[in-house]
Order: C-alpha cells, then structure tokens, then sequence
C-alpha cells in the first residue's frame, strides 16, 4: 500500500494528512473552510484515495495561509506515497462535463515543479471559500509534488460548477497518473533513469 502520514507545523498552521494512494475514496477533512472541505472531499473520492486531513490555521487573518499549506502538506504527501514512481503511468489528464461546465486537467509527476492555472472563476466567494485562492492551492501543490500541474476552464456558467469541476479533473488527472501500470510495474517511467 503506498500510504504517507505527515504533520506540517508553522507559526500560521497546523495540518495532520493521512493518505493512502490505493484508497477507495473515504474522506475525513477539517480545514475550518467548509466548501474548500467538500473540494478535498472531491479529490478523495474522485482520485480514488483515501485522506484523512485536519487543519488548523489562523483563518481570522485570511484564508491564504490555509490554503496554501493544504496544498503544499497534500503534494509533499503524494510524493512520499508515490516512492521511487516504479511502474506508475506518470502522466494524467481529464476532461471533466459539470452540467454547464467544462474543466481539463493534465497532470505529470516528472520531478520538475510547473503549474499553470487557466481559468477566471465568475465569483470571488463560492459558499465561504475564496476562489482566488484556487491557484494558490495548486501552485503549493505542484512544487510540493514536483509534479506539472496544468488547469482549464473552458467554459461554464455556474461559479460554483467552475471551481468544483477544476477540483474534479484534478482529482481524475491524478488518479490516472498514480496509477501503477501492470506492464511495467518495475520500470521507472522515464528514459533519464530518475525522476
């Protein structure tokens, strides 16, 4: 089972992370920001992993920080789960429909830090979750993992169905990058012999 338990502590936050990659999608997350809550919950479930994740931040400052750290404590946690990446695709990408709208994520844990974040979300709050601080989340995540991190929005109405059908692809895109490769199970994915 690849698996990772980390604790991050700094003078803004506190974050607990158990995770394991070969999960079956069970969540349980406290950040104190409800709907970032759900959007985790929505990685979980549809990334196929199991996480268990609590947060403690100074939230009568800002959300940032919280934010923020989630992403760096959940990339620094797929990166240890991941291990040597022996026999795993590497490279995921998703197309994920949401009633009016259309988000495409494509992921690959190549060892290289890169995020580009491609979407205006039409809202500055969904619920009580800062939308601005999306891109925060998955630049933190994406040098935590040192991983390519690339996000769409292609179209959509709803801000809510903006953020959550990010949050979507996302989860789908790494879910089919994690994912070991029976074939190959102990090839390293590249030509360079490290990743």
């Amino acid at each position: 089972m690849r698996k990772a338990t980390l604790r991050r502590t700094t003078k803004e936050t506190d974050i607990q992370l158990r995770l394991n990659l070969d999960g079956r999608g069970k969540s349980k997350i406290a950040t104190g920001i409800r709907f970032f809550d759900h959007m985790l919950e929505q990685i979980a479930r549809h990334g196929g992993l199991d996480l268990d994740l609590a947060a403690r931040g100074d939230l009568d400052v800002d959300q940032h920080h919280t934010v923020e750290d989630v992403g760096i404590a959940l990339g620094e946690a797929v990166k240890k789960a991941l291990g040597s990446k022996r026999g795993i695709l590497r490279a995921g990408y998703f197309l994920m429909p949401m009633d009016d709208c259309l988000a495409a994520a494509a992921l690959d844990f190549s060892g290289r830090a890169y995020c580009v974040c491609n979407f205006k979300i039409s809202a500055a709050r969904v619920g009580d979750f800062q939308t601005e601080l999306m891109e925060d989340f998955f630049r933190a995540f994406a040098h935590a993992a040192a991983a390519n991190v690339h996000l769409k929005l292609v179209y959509g109405r709803s801000s809510h169905h903006q953020v959550e059908s990010i949050f979507k692809a996302f989860a789908k895109a790494l879910r089919f990058a994690v994912t070991r490769d029976k074939q190959l199970r102990r090839v390293l994915p590249s030509t360079k012999g490290l990743l």
